[in-house]
């Protein structure tokens, strides 16, 4: 009778720590969007989460841990969002409607729910070689995203486009959220719409 009811209360025990694990990086995600990983603490995090820290280790074995997790959940959302925009439109208006998305007031205006790379690309060289190895990837798989939207994808030439492209578009957003001045701000994201076109014909 105890076993049948150890194997009965272990999965939904197992289910509430799941949940509450991805509750954890869920916050945390947001947090290094709008805080920074440096100015992302343990403490804060499981306060918001609802949660005393000392239960912080029962699912992270560190800091570090913790951060790749949620670098890996920040990534996963942006990459969702500009698939689900793509997707939206026939594919030869799939590029310009994720331009036009990522520069938007909107996306400007939302950093702890928009891309990681604009919210954290200088920090990111200083992080744990995890998070690194996170942020690389999700930077191949938009290269790639962008380059399959060219007629001459698969070619060194439609890469090369996409990297300027996406360059150019985590540039002018960094840049326009760096200025305290609102014209200027949306005159860069402007200007980086009016002129991306050119580089991917």
């Amino acid at each position: 009778m105890m076993n049948v009811m150890r194997k009965t209360i272990t999965p939904s025990r197992a289910a509430a720590k799941e949940a509450t694990h991805e509750r954890i990086v869920a916050v945390a995600a947001r947090a290094i969007r709008r805080s920074g990983y440096d100015g992302t603490g343990v403490a804060d995090i499981m306060k918001e989460a609802g949660l005393t820290h000392g239960a912080f280790y029962s699912h992270f074995a560190s800091r570090e841990a913790m951060l790749a997790e949620a670098a890996t959940q920040a990534c996963e959302e942006s990459a969702a969002v500009a698939a689900n925009v793509a997707a939206a439109v026939p594919p030869g208006a799939a590029l310009a409607s994720m331009m036009a998305a990522y520069l938007s007031k909107e996306h400007f205006e939302r950093i702890d729910e928009g891309c990681p790379l604009a919210a954290l690309g200088s920090e990111t060289s200083r992080q744990a070689p995890d998070v690194r190895r996170v942020t690389t990837r999700y930077i191949k798989e938009s290269i790639d995203l962008i380059a399959r939207q060219s007629p001459d994808w698969g070619k060194p030439a439609a890469h090369e486009r996409a990297m300027v492209t996406i360059a150019t578009m985590v540039g002018a957003l960094i840049l326009s959220r760096a200025v305290d001045d609102p014209a200027l701000a949306d005159a860069m994201r402007d200007a980086a719409l009016n002129h991306l076109p050119l580089a991917t014909h």
